[in-house]
């Protein structure tokens, strides 16, 4: 892996990165390659090590071997690593809310952190919130959000210091259909200026619809990846994503006592 080309062609690369807590290996040597300009969905299971990847790739989390670069950047150099967190949007998978702001508060902050101007923060501040409809009770705490309007909170965050690079971790978990179609679109118009999503979901039908390229981890071992133009020629998503986690044998697993009476 080399950072010349790291810089000029992936938004995201590892080699053999791995985590392990104890004895239990989380994430076990992936190789990730995330094209620039590209809506990648990162799919797995519960538990299949998903989220402790994003953790790694956003700095959250060190790993416990194994080389990364975000934006050709080495994240296991410090200096390095807070360069390429100036560049990212990340919702992480508890949101990390500071629930006792309000939301226009907690984008000043956001924006702050970024180094943003208030004349910015307040512009940008005021499209995201009226575009995520939080903008009609100005007064209320994060802390009072429905679980929905905290993601799409995070969402903003996110988005507010214009980053090249997001990190989503369910997205659409809890978010009403009118909300997800806004997300939808604005990821879509997000890559199509060059920029590059990394997305993981359990809603395969968004997954297929939205993203360009796959990734599917299973155990901790990225067993699949490629375009989704791959996968689709081969029949839908759903039915390769199940083949791959081995639901084949799902039809032996019946509750009888519910299927007659």
């Amino acid at each position: 892996m080399t950072e010349t080309d790291s810089a000029q062609n992936w938004a995201i690369e590892t080699k053999d990165l791995t985590r392990k807590f104890g004895e239990k290996i989380a994430v076990n040597s992936v190789d990730l390659q995330v094209e620039r300009g590209t809506l990648y969905g990162f799919l797995g299971h519960n538990g299949a090590g998903k989220s402790t990847t994003i953790k790694m790739l956003t700095g959250l989390l060190a790993p416990s071997g194994g080389e990364m670069r975000v934006l050709g950047f080495d994240m296991r150099d410090e200096q390095q690593s807070l360069k390429a967190k100036k560049r990212i949007g990340v919702i992480p998978e508890n949101l990390a809310l500071f629930e006792n702001l309000t939301a226009q508060e907690y984008l000043t902050f956001v924006g702050r952190i970024h180094g943003l101007s208030l004349e910015t923060i307040r512009e940008r501040s005021a499209e995201l919130l009226s575009l995520m409809t939080l903008d009609t009770e100005p007064k209320t705490l994060a802390l009072e959000y429905s679980h929905g309007m905290r993601k799409k909170l995070s969402l903003a965050a996110a988005l507010l210091p214009n980053p090249e690079l997001l990190f989503l971790d369910e997205p659409f978990e809890g978010v009403d259909a009118v909300a997800s179609v806004t997300i939808r679109e604005i990821l879509t118009n997000f890559v199509n200026r060059g920029s590059t999503v990394f997305i993981t979901s359990h809603v395969l039908e968004i997954v297929q619809k939205l993203c360009s390229h796959v990734g599917i981890i299973m155990q901790g071992k990225l067993v699949h990846q490629s375009s989704m133009q791959q996968i689709l020629d081969q029949g839908s998503l759903e039915q390769y994503f199940l083949s791959m986690a081995g639901s084949e044998n799902a039809a032996a697993n019946r509750l009888n006592w519910l299927e007659s009476k």
